[in-house]
């Protein structure tokens, strides 16, 4: 996965106030929007967070917030979502090459933690195989092993949508039909991973979540009965859960 020059990826916009900043910045040739929620008090790593497919770094500022009482936080719209560019062209590959070429912007010459939902969660995976990025933990939210199944692309929802309808076309193919280097990538993923399974009343199976985290080489599970999204539906759980494994000093 290449990587840009550091010093040709500009800050292109910024709106700030006292705890939230909002800027846009190039990787891998295009531009992507991250919120930062800047810590009360910096005692840990920072948090690189990518949304699942549809959502942006809106959908993740109450926990976000919460998170920032000890650590900085970057909220990142992928490509096709929010405030990031809409360049027609979306992929899996695409999307983890944009975050390899971001994230050791964001980590410095320090480290980071990556939380990754739903489609982020892969994309975070891809990233990883076989490049460290400066990322100390992985925390998966309802992310399993993409298996084959039906392939049926939902109806586009009604009015101006905050993501680029030609991406979820693109990306659903991606999953409904899955590359079979899958399981070898995900035996490349080098950091710790926690996984953090919806339970019952989330549509990813669970014996798909276990097929990934037997596949990832330092991997655990746990289980939130809150269905797909449960940073929304169950916050001060997945909030606990997350900080028991990140709240850690190396």
């Amino acid at each position: 996965m290449g990587r840009d020059d550091v010093s040709q990826r500009p800050v292109l916009e910024s709106e700030n106030d006292d705890v939230v900043d909002t800027v846009r910045i190039v990787a891998n040739g295009v531009t992507l929007g991250v919120t930062r929620w800047r810590a009360s008090r910096e005692r840990y790593p920072p948090v690189v967070v990518l949304p699942g497919t549809g959502q942006t770094s809106v959908h993740w500022a109450d926990v976000s917030g919460q998170l920032s009482v000890d650590r900085d936080v970057y909220d990142v719209d992928l490509r096709g979502h929010g405030r990031s560019d809409r360049p027609g062209t979306y992929s899996i590959a695409l999307m983890a090459d944009d975050v390899a070429a971001l994230v050791p912007q964001l980590a410095g010459s320090g480290s980071v933690d990556l939380i990754g939902h739903s489609l982020g969660g892969l994309v975070a995976c891809q990233a990883l195989a076989g490049h460290p990025l400066g990322v100390r933990r992985l925390v998966l939210e309802d992310v399993g092993l993409p298996h084959p199944r039906d392939t049926a692309m939902p109806a586009r929802p009604p009015g101006e949508l905050d993501f680029d309808w030609a991406m979820v076309e693109q990306i659903r193919p991606e999953i409904d039909t899955p590359d079979p280097g899958w399981p070898n990538l995900l035996r490349q993923i080098g950091p710790p991973t926690l996984v953090i399974a919806g339970g019952p009343s989330s549509f990813v199976p669970a014996a798909h979540i276990r097929d990934l985290v037997t596949l990832v080489p330092d991997a655990a599970v746990m289980t939130i009965d809150a269905g797909h999204e449960i940073h929304s539906n169950r916050p001060e759980q997945f909030l606990s859960a997350v900080r028991a494994f990140l709240d850690v000093e190396d």
